[in-house]
């Protein structure tokens, strides 16, 4: 709980510096600094060799992508994710903030379509329920929406591990398991406005849409309880 908890304080000061002219590793460096003051460790740091201490992904970018020294333009939608290390525990969570003033209506509407996904599959979130309705929920916010959901990315179990079992699909699937009290786990959605393909630039991390068009992601560290679900990482 304290993991996530600061997870969400940390994305909070993250989402609070994006504006025009912003570089993404300047965001980075306050992440950083923010997490080791803080008292933790940032997760993706040397995570698999990923180099730096949180993860932005801007546009087309799907996720993953290592921040750098690009200006954030007016216009932009970026997606900040952050994991944080705190007493023997990871707390993982991010959400899309948009730059500036000039946001297209598409942007917009990508955004919140991608919220309103992960919204949906929380609700369904009790012991019992099997895995696989959440990839129905997000499925049909984004029918709903005429959008269309990555299938190359996850969500995962969270705890003392970064990532573990279970592994959530955001697609229809048939993947065995129910939701068991005690669990923690992510839901992690990315809509598309086209292509769900992605292309993985040489850097090793960065997913990008084959095509271009704008992605989209939200998710939290969710805790399966005895009448349903925390939301370990909402921000107050």
């Amino acid at each position: 709980r304290r993991s996530s908890k600061f997870a969400a304080e940390v994305l909070e000061m993250a989402g609070s510096m994006v504006k025009p002219g912003v570089t993404t590793d300047a965001i980075d460096r306050a992440v950083h600094k923010m997490v080791i003051e803080g008292g933790a460790y940032p997760s993706p740091l040397r995570y698999g060799g990923f180099p730096k201490s949180v993860c932005t992904s801007i546009n087309e970018c799907i996720c993953h992508g290592i921040p750098d020294s690009r200006e954030l333009q007016d216009g932009d939608i970026v997606n900040i994710d952050v994991t944080v290390f705190l007493d023997g525990h990871h707390g993982d969570t991010s959400r899309m903030f948009f730059v500036g003033e000039s946001v297209t209506e598409e942007a917009r509407a990508l955004v919140a379509a991608t919220k309103e996904s992960l919204d949906a599959a929380i609700a369904i979130c009790a012991p019992g329920v099997p895995f696989k309705r959440i990839g129905d929920e997000i499925q049909k916010v984004a029918n709903q929406r005429k959008m269309n959901v990555v299938k190359s990315f996850v969500g995962h179990g969270v705890g003392t591990v970064f990532h573990s079992s279970p592994v959530i699909m955001h697609y229809p699937n048939r993947e065995p398991g129910k939701m068991q009290v005690g669990q923690t786990f992510t839901i992690e959605p990315m809509l598309t406005l086209g292509s769900i393909k992605p292309k993985i630039w040489k850097d090793n991390w960065t997913a990008v849409t084959a095509d271009g068009s704008l992605s989209a992601q939200f998710e939290h560290t969710l805790l399966i309880t005895e009448s349903g679900v925390d939301i370990l990482t909402q921000y107050e």
